[in-house]
Parts: C-alpha cells; sequence; structure tokens
C-alpha cells in the first residue's frame, strides 16, 4: 500500500505565490522520480514538473521560470513552489510517484488524491 498525500492549494491573486507538499509512504522500496501534475476542467491531465532521485528535474514550458520543483530523498516528499501564477494554472494538481514496492516489482505511478490551486484575475 502506498499512499501521496498532498497539502498546500488554495486560492491566491494573480502574480502571487503557492507552495504544495506532498509526502509519500507505505511499502515503498524505491522512488525512481516524484512530480506534479494538473488537470484543468476539460482538459487532460498534464506534467507540470518532476526530479529523479538524482535531482534532475523536467519542467512544462508553461511554467519554466515561475516554478521550482524540490525533493527530500530521505523524507520522501516532493514540493512544487509557484510563483509569479497565472489564471491559467488553475488546476487539480496531483503528486506522482513512479516507484517500486519490491525488489522484484516494476515501476510503476501512484497518485495523490489532487489538491486544487485557483488564481484569481
Amino acid at each position: 500500500q502506498v499512499q501521496l498525500v498532498e497539502s498546500g492549494g488554495g486560492l491566491v491573486q494573480a502574480g502571487g505565490s503557492l507552495r504544495l507538499s506532498c509526502a509519500a509512504s507505505g511499502s515503498i522500496f524505491r522512488i525512481a522520480s516524484l512530480g506534479w501534475y494538473r488537470q484543468a476542467p476539460g482538459k487532460q491531465r498534464e506534467l507540470v514538473a518532476d526530479i529523479t532521485s538524482g535531482g534532475s528535474t523536467n519542467y512544462a514550458d508553461s511554467v519554466k521560470g515561475r516554478f521550482t520543483i524540490s525533493r527530500d530523498n530521505a523524507k520522501n516528499t516532493v514540493d512544487l513552489q509557484m510563483d509569479s501564477l497565472k489564471p491559467e494554472d488553475t488546476a487539480v494538481y496531483y503528486c506522482n510517484g513512479f516507484l517500486t514496492t519490491s525488489l522484484i516489482s516494476i515501476l510503476r505511478n501512484y497518485w495523490g488524491q489532487g489538491t486544487q490551486v485557483t488564481v484569481s484575475s
């Protein structure tokens, strides 16, 4: 059993900042990457940013220079600092863990329950 629990969503004005946090727990053997996805109404879920255990990061073009992802490998946590928020950043944000639960299991995706981020204009 693996759980990813997000926190930190909310309502903010355009230009403001929010910080999302996610903690992964349970029967985790190895985490290859942690990341954040988002889904706006009527749109597909999209990658926002992810980070590998080695610290390599990947960002969606739409958030480069505004969002920063960070990770604590010892605590199995990942944070997303979101600055200069825009109304188009409004979405439900999901924490993602790409991980294994044992030495012989394959890597698979696990998801948090999602947290709402609303940016008003």
